[in-house]
């Protein structure tokens, strides 16, 4: 009987992708949170906002609460999001 080797490394595929431009600056900026669903993701983002609000005059330009920490966050969030965010500031609870 034959023993066959497989290497489980497989080959993957590089998915392109585009890089926003960093910002020129935080003065004023609008920012976009996300938080992950879990217990004190949320407290931390407000705290974290009003941080940058002191340092940098920035408002928060939306929220999105994705509910589940294991799934990635859905299109319509990031449209939410990038349409009248800035940046994005992400948290994730517990």
């Amino acid at each position: 009987m034959a023993i066959t080797l497989v290497a489980p490394g497989g080959r993957r595929q590089a998915t392109p992708c585009v890089v926003a431009p960093r910002l020129a600056s935080l003065q004023n900026a609008r920012l976009g949170l996300l938080g992950n669903g879990k217990a004190g993701a949320e407290a931390l983002l407000e705290e974290t906002a009003a941080l940058f609000a002191a340092a940098f005059g920035t408002a928060v330009a939306g929220f999105v609460d994705k509910r589940n920490a294991s799934r990635p966050a859905l299109p319509e969030h990031h449209r939410t999001l990038a349409e009248g965010a800035d940046l994005l500031v992400t948290a994730v609870g517990d």
